[in-house]
């Protein structure tokens, strides 16, 4: 592994790095964070937002930028960066009519001033967005949201070495084939205690007129296996409400599951080919 620092005059390091390099993904709402420790030498120039890049192999794994840098008076340096990611933490009034989620991200990266990469297309027109105070990934995750319930597609935002990139989970489906041979050990979850629904209930305030009207939508048969889990939401539109009731159960209306394993050896990753090591994933 090779980690690449970029000082503010473009100078290209390659420090010595001390002991694991590790590096943390997780699907939503958390940008990809890249940790390791360095050695201080007379040559190392190392400050706040100098680009940091990770290959394995020659393959382009990690580009991000050092937030934080921690010191000890053995020499080392240990090193914090994130991705592009990091700065949809940033908070801002976002307003927007008639646009794709896609179309969402384009708009808040040009603002901010953020590179993007392939965007797959969303489809869906959300009519209208308002919050004075939001972050923007929140703003992004709840555009995703409302594709999820309207059009039953589910996308995942990553940052692929420096450009924003949004993908339908489906093209992200890996060819990884476990056997005993490279499988070391692994923990299979399944649980109905979070994020499952098996009755779905959207209430509508028509405070002209002074009428609530509530739109209802479950599965008998699995609250009758385990119990009634209900999923509540205030809307603030009536239109397609009936519609959104039963693409929330289809959604909800399930287990969770969760496969976390581990295994050594070279394997393929859905975007790209890795080095060989330690791999684990839930």
């Amino acid at each position: 592994m090779d980690i690449q620092l970029i000082t503010g005059s473009t100078q290209l390091q390659m420090p010595a790095v001390v002991g694991d390099i590790k590096w943390t993904l997780q699907r939503r709402g958390t940008a990809g964070q890249l940790t390791f420790t360095v050695m201080q030498d007379e040559t190392l120039s190392l400050t706040e937002g100098d680009p940091v890049a990770l290959t394995v192999d020659g393959v382009h794994l990690f580009y991000g930028f050092v937030f934080t840098k921690k010191r000890s008076k053995d020499g080392t340096i240990e090193v914090t960066a994130y991705d592009q990611l990091r700065y949809l933490k940033n908070e801002d009034a976002v307003n927007f009519e008639n646009k794709t989620a896609s179309q969402l991200i384009q708009m808040l990266a040009a603002d901010f001033e953020l590179q993007c990469g392939d965007l797959d297309d969303t489809g869906y027109t959300i009519a209208a967005y308002g919050e004075e105070s939001v972050t923007l990934f929140d703003a992004i995750l709840d555009a995703l949201d409302e594709t999820l319930t309207a059009t039953g597609q589910l996308y995942v935002l990553y940052d692929d070495f420096g450009k924003l990139t949004l993908k339908k989970i489906g093209s992200l489906k890996s060819n990884l084939l476990l056997d005993a041979e490279t499988a070391e050990n692994y923990s299979y979850e399944s649980s109905i205690d979070t994020d499952t629904y098996n009755k779905i209930k959207l209430t509508y305030e028509d405070e002209e007129n002074g009428i609530r009207t509530v739109y209802m939508d479950k599965d008998v048969e699995n609250i009758n296996q385990w119990g009634v889990l209900q999923y509540h939401e205030s809307i603030s539109s009536n239109e397609g409400a009936d519609a959104k009731a039963k693409a929330l159960l289809k959604y909800y209306n399930r287990k969770t599951r969760k496969l976390s394993f581990k295994c050594a050896g070279r394997f393929d990753h859905p975007r790209r080919q890795y080095g060989w090591g330690l791999f684990a994933a839930g």
